[in-house]
């Protein structure tokens, strides 16, 4: 268990020594430990290395000139000037806020990015002023689309955020295939299978090889298999590729640069954009109808789905519940990390002479 101070402080030294600024730094570590604390440890501080990786290869500014590059009043494009997308992301929430306080909406596309965290990180990011955040973003090619054995799409999330009145905001946050790659890491770590329906083999057939993706399988989309609606998991996965990369001149579907797998995908040689892509908005619920309303009409509806007649054991839950009780628990008792993980970061404290 490593105490939130603690894991905090290590990952803003780590992001200065890279030649971050301060202000950078805190904010990059804020997403990273937020991920932890809510439970998503495949995105927390386990990606630490990852960024540093990124700055080895030249592929990470850590000085970014974050600006907007294409403007309507109540849409952007903005380049992230190969920025942490942890850092770009936020700025471009900023702008949609913005316009959205003076519109109603604003609606952000963002090119030459990287890897940008949890995505509910940065949705929740509207809920500060009692807005609906979304964001989503492309990744890396690890998805086979319905039918295919190539890997065309990344993991591609989308996240929604809602807030209410007396009820805790409705926030869902998940990757558009059948599993996020970081929870197929965490696998690997420990020497365990994958489910059947998480993978499938440089074949197309099922799996349950936790290193299929690294021996020439690829993920499956949100669903499995045909008969399990993958299809409709391969479509999500695809709008959030349209809208984070062709939309704003990012790389898209198999060009999308790698992250998560940088040690065994390379960057493919022809690039048809910027850097990976994002999307963000915000929108003001009184362009839709009084504020107040709206929230106690958002409690009504959390409270009777939270009352809907469940399998004994199991009570409804709402997007979002389970992130937050972890996040009690874990700012209490500390956060627990994989033991390979702790080995990654005690070797970025000896190569940077921070203490881990």
């Amino acid at each position: 268990m490593i105490t939130e101070k603690r894991l905090r402080s290590f990952t803003e030294k780590i992001f200065t020594a890279i030649g971050c600024s301060t202000k950078d730094a805190k904010l990059a570590a804020d997403v990273l430990v937020s991920a932890d604390l809510r439970g998503v440890d495949s995105h927390g501080t386990a990606r630490l290395a990852g960024y540093v990786r990124l700055y080895d290869n030249g592929r990470l500014n850590p000085t970014p000139e974050i600006k907007i590059v294409h403007e309507t009043p109540s849409t952007a494009v903005i380049d992230g000037d190969k920025g942490l997308g942890l850092v770009v992301a936020p700025f471009a929430m900023k702008v949609a806020m913005k316009k959205a306080k003076k519109y109603g909406s604003g609606w952000i596309s963002v090119q030459n990015s990287n890897h940008f965290g949890i995505a509910g990180y940065h949705s929740m990011l509207a809920l500060q002023n009692d807005m609906i955040g979304w964001a989503m973003t492309n990744a890396a090619p690890l998805v086979v689309p319905t039918f295919a054995t190539e890997k065309m799409l990344g993991t591609n999330p989308i996240a929604v955020s809602v807030p209410a009145g007396k009820q805790p905001p409705f926030v869902a946050d998940f990757a558009t295939t059948a599993v996020a790659y970081g929870k197929l890491e965490i696998l690997q770590r420990k020497g365990l299978p994958a489910p059947i329906g998480w993978v499938q083999n440089a074949e197309g057939g099922a799996t349950d090889d936790s290193n299929a993706i690294k021996n020439g399988g690829g993920l499956l989309p949100l669903g499995g298999d045909r008969e399990h609606g993958s299809h409709k998991g391969y479509g999500l996965g695809a709008i959030v590729d349209i809208f984070s990369g062709v939309l704003s001149g990012a790389n898209f579907g198999p060009w999308v640069p790698p992250f998560a797998t940088a040690g065994f995908h390379g960057v493919a040689a022809e690039q048809v954009g910027k850097g990976t892509g994002h999307f963000l908005g915000a929108m003001r619920i009184d362009g839709f109808r009084p504020k107040e309303e709206f929230k106690e009409s958002m409690d009504t509806w959390i409270k009777r789905f939270r009352e809907a007649k469940h399998v004994s054991g199991n009570p409804v839950l709402i997007p979002g519940d389970p992130e937050r009780e972890l996040e009690k628990i874990r700012r209490a008792d500390g956060i627990p990390l994989n033991e390979k993980v702790i080995e990654d970061l005690q070797g970025l404290g000896e190569r940077f002479g921070v203490k881990f």
